[in-house]
């Protein structure tokens, strides 16, 4: 028998959602093309702007630029429904319904995670002793989505995501 080498494992890299919302694709409010919440203008020059950081709503194509302050963030939890940014409560982008529910991501980086993690046939979790992130990404991923006999499905959902940006 031979080792499985190391592009069909997959190793928990503890990202967690905070990770992936320095740039965030939306649907934009105005025009419905590609926008994106970013770091507003007080974060400029911060790598990693934390969870309650001030963010913009930019859309390139009309123009549409909203500011959020501090306030409420509220993080996606109904798999029955469309996800939409913490935010501005607008819709995400990179996101697509399947028999089981939604499959979404806050930017590429996320949905790319999503791709390795799903497709991996062997997926190497965080050690139950280890005291770091335990509620990483992919541990938050729902059940149906872990499960190898949705593998498929999830990755034919994750090429419709990228192929909507070709679309934009």
């Amino acid at each position: 028998m031979s080792p499985i080498s190391t592009h069909h494992r997959f190793r928990d890299p503890r990202s967690t959602n905070d990770d992936f919302l320095a740039s965030v694709l939306v649907r934009c409010p105005g025009c419905e093309k590609v926008a994106y919440v970013v770091a507003g203008p007080e974060s400029a020059g911060v790598h990693d702007p934390a969870l309650f950081a001030p963010r913009r709503l930019v859309c390139r194509n009309c123009g549409v630029a909203k500011e959020w302050g501090r306030g409420g963030v509220v993080l996606h939890r109904d798999r029955y429904e469309p996800a939409t940014d913490p935010y501005f409560g607008v819709r995400l982008w990179l996101q697509t319904e399947t028999r089981h529910g939604w499959v979404w991501a806050y930017n590429l980086e996320h949905l790319d995670l999503i791709r390795r993690f799903v497709q991996a046939p062997l997926r190497e979790g965080i050690p139950w002793h280890d005291h770091g992130r335990k509620m990483t990404v992919v541990a938050r991923l729902p059940a149906w989505m872990k499960q190898a006999k949705n593998r498929d499905e999830v990755l034919r959902a994750v090429t419709r995501i990228h192929a909507s940006l070709l679309h934009a």
